[in-house]
């Protein structure tokens, strides 16, 4: 099997086992032959990192090997947002980026994000051919990796460096009410867990006058010793902080700033499905010139979907991934596109993930609405119907995944936990859509023995019903 794979969100392996320089450097190499392909050389690269461990180190090896192809590169001189690096991409108007993060991932991971000239995440066809070249170069032993020595390549014109938070810092603070923030005088818990996003959502809260306590502030390989993970279970210390300091609302992004974690003023966990449902309904009423449409991952809740019709607004879905959303973006406005794992832009913005402009977005609902988040649902759901959202994950045999795979191949069943199988979209995995307006998604692992299952019902009995009948017909 190639070394180098990219999934969803880039190449991630082992630091120090998969992920090595020798193969960073076959994979940037793969990557500036896919670039003169496409006739983007001249353009440039930029190039960046999150905290991880040899970041820096492997974000120069990058840049050597750019120079030795003839390419120029834009290094950031820390580490940088996800979101950052497409808005900085954009503006310069370059050929790429190479993001060294492994996102939210433990802090034993590297990972390696390409984005082509329009700043979002790579298409399929795109990291298929920079996987195709790379596998050529590792048949090869490595020879036809190209690299210059820094210092010649700097010499040389061809490395230049860059600070880019700033520009990117007084693009988002244009995007938010900030007058709204500051009359509210809210307080708010900012958790940046470590990552790359530290001095991002506390300083534009700080400045708009906002009482901001800032937690995990210091850049650190380790996260803390755990997954910088804005994720419920994950962020205990923002709960905790939120609640002892009687804050309005806590807020957190992981390790590239890419995703976003929402507490409200109790200390609840605002799951990423509700956060954009709320977001579509704040949009939608303070921001009139955004038009376009609300876009979300297959197996992202359908409480969007109602918000959504609620405000007559067009509902497009897309398969899992945010480059999907990224990608439609190219021909398309939108009013804003989310998925379920914790990502979201909005109208005319980045064709990235953007955790910091989350976090000020919903510091802007706070403040307009006045009063908590779960306050706010609860009238929503008034007019949509309650939503329940569940998932899970199986280990089973390649055997058993073959054969599920060849049963599900054959069509859907004709009902689930009682109701009937009105739609079976294969846009990406089974989605099993219910007359009783329930779903059921079935998704298979790209690289472990491993379904998911994702699950959305209209209560909580009826949720463990629907999961009992996922189980039985992923199990068998």
């Amino acid at each position: 099997m190639p070394t180098i794979t990219f999934g969803t969100s880039g190449w991630r392996a082992f630091i120090a086992e998969d992920f090595t320089f020798a193969n960073v450097r076959v994979a940037v190499q793969a990557i500036a032959g896919h670039l003169k392909a496409g006739g983007h050389v001249r353009k440039g690269v930029l190039v960046a990192y999150d905290p991880r461990f040899l970041g820096p180190r492997f974000a120069e090896a990058a840049a050597e090997v750019l120079a030795a192809n003839g390419i120029p590169s834009y290094l950031t001189t820390r580490d940088t947002p996800t979101p950052v690096v497409a808005f900085e991409q954009i503006r310069r108007g370059l050929g790429g980026a190479i993001n060294f993060t492994a996102s939210h991932n433990p802090p034993e991971y590297g990972g390696l994000k390409f984005n082509p000239h329009w700043g979002g995440p790579a298409t399929k066809e795109i990291t298929k051919d920079i996987e195709h070249r790379a596998a050529a170069l590792e048949s090869a032993g490595g020879k036809g990796v190209r690299r210059v020595p820094l210092e010649r390549a700097e010499a040389q014109g061809l490395i230049h460096r860059i600070s880019p938070l700033p520009g990117y810092l007084k693009r988002i603070s244009s995007m938010v009410d900030l007058k709204a923030v500051a009359k509210a005088r809210l307080k708010v818990v900012v958790d940046p867990l470590h990552g790359a996003g530290r001095g991002s959502v506390e300083e534009v809260l700080a400045k708009a006058g906002a009482r901001v306590t800032a937690l995990h502030t210091t850049s650190d390989p380790l996260f803390g010793g755990g997954a910088p993970d804005p994720s419920e279970g994950h962020i205990d210390e923002l709960v905790r902080a939120v609640k002892a300091s009687q804050a309005h609302l806590g807020t957190a992004t992981d390790g590239d700033a890419d995703r976003f974690g929402i507490v409200d003023s109790d200390g609840t966990f605002i799951p990423p499905n509700l956060v954009i449902a709320l977001l579509v309904h704040h949009l939608h009423r303070t921001r009139p010139g955004w038009k376009g449409a609300v876009v979300r991952s297959v197996v992202s809740s359908h409480f969007i979907d109602a918000v959504a019709r609620l405000h007559g607004r067009e509902l497009v879905e897309t398969p899992v991934g945010f480059k999907w959303i990224g990608e439609y973006m190219q021909s398309h406005d939108i009013l804003i596109g989310g998925e379920e794992s914790g990502g979201l832009t909005v109208h005319r913005h980045v064709p990235e993930k953007d955790g910091p402009l989350a976090c000020l977005l919903m510091a802007e609902l706070r403040a307009v609405e006045g009063r908590p988040f779960r306050k706010v649902l609860q009238d929503l759901y008034k007019k949509t119907g309650p939503f329940v959202v569940g998932r899970g994950n199986f280990r089973i045999s390649e055997a058993r995944k073959e054969a599920l795979i060849r049963e599900l191949a054959k069509g859907a069943p004709p009902s689930l936990a009682g109701s009937r199988v009105d739609r079976h979209i294969t846009l990406d995995g089974h989605k099993f859509v219910l007359a009783d307006g329930s779903w059921m998604a079935v998704r298979f692992s790209g690289t472990e023995p491993v379904v998911r299952l994702y699950l959305e019902a209209s209560s909580a009995a009826r949720l463990e019903r629907l999961r009992a009948a996922g189980a039985k017909l992923i199990q068998g």
